[in-house]
């Protein structure tokens, strides 16, 4: 069973920074691919950042520039380091990683760390 867990969220003033955490309990070089998704209030859940199957990050627009995703194999954890950060940013951030067997898709999440933005 695959467990993730975050870590890192908190309040921050706007232009601050925070790094989320995501230790998995396997090889974090195993999955198809590994990221993080937001999801604020009332909205979607949206994908933030993340690393394809070809080990290649993938940002949503509105974080390019600020956020950077990052990994490190011998921890197996992920990490999202946050800067210059915006109301706008304000969520429940979620780890993602995916499997794929036999051409079936299976998504693992974590259960989410709060950032909240805010003066």
């Amino acid at each position: 069973q695959v467990q993730l867990v975050e870590s890192g969220g908190g309040l921050v003033q706007p232009g601050g920074s925070l790094r989320l955490s995501c230790a998995a309990s396997g090889s974090i070089l195993s999955f198809y691919a590994t990221g993080w998704y937001r999801q604020a209030p009332g909205k979607p859940r949206e994908l933030v950042a993340a690393f394809t199957s070809l080990g290649s990050p993938n940002y949503a627009d509105s974080v390019k520039g600020r956020f950077t995703i990052s990994r490190d194999s011998a921890k197996n954890t992920m990490y999202l380091q946050m800067n210059s950060l915006k109301p706008e940013d304000t969520a429940v951030y979620y780890c993602n990683a995916v499997r794929v067997r036999f051409g079936t898709r299976y998504d693992y999440w974590g259960q989410g760390t709060q950032v909240t933005v805010s003066t």
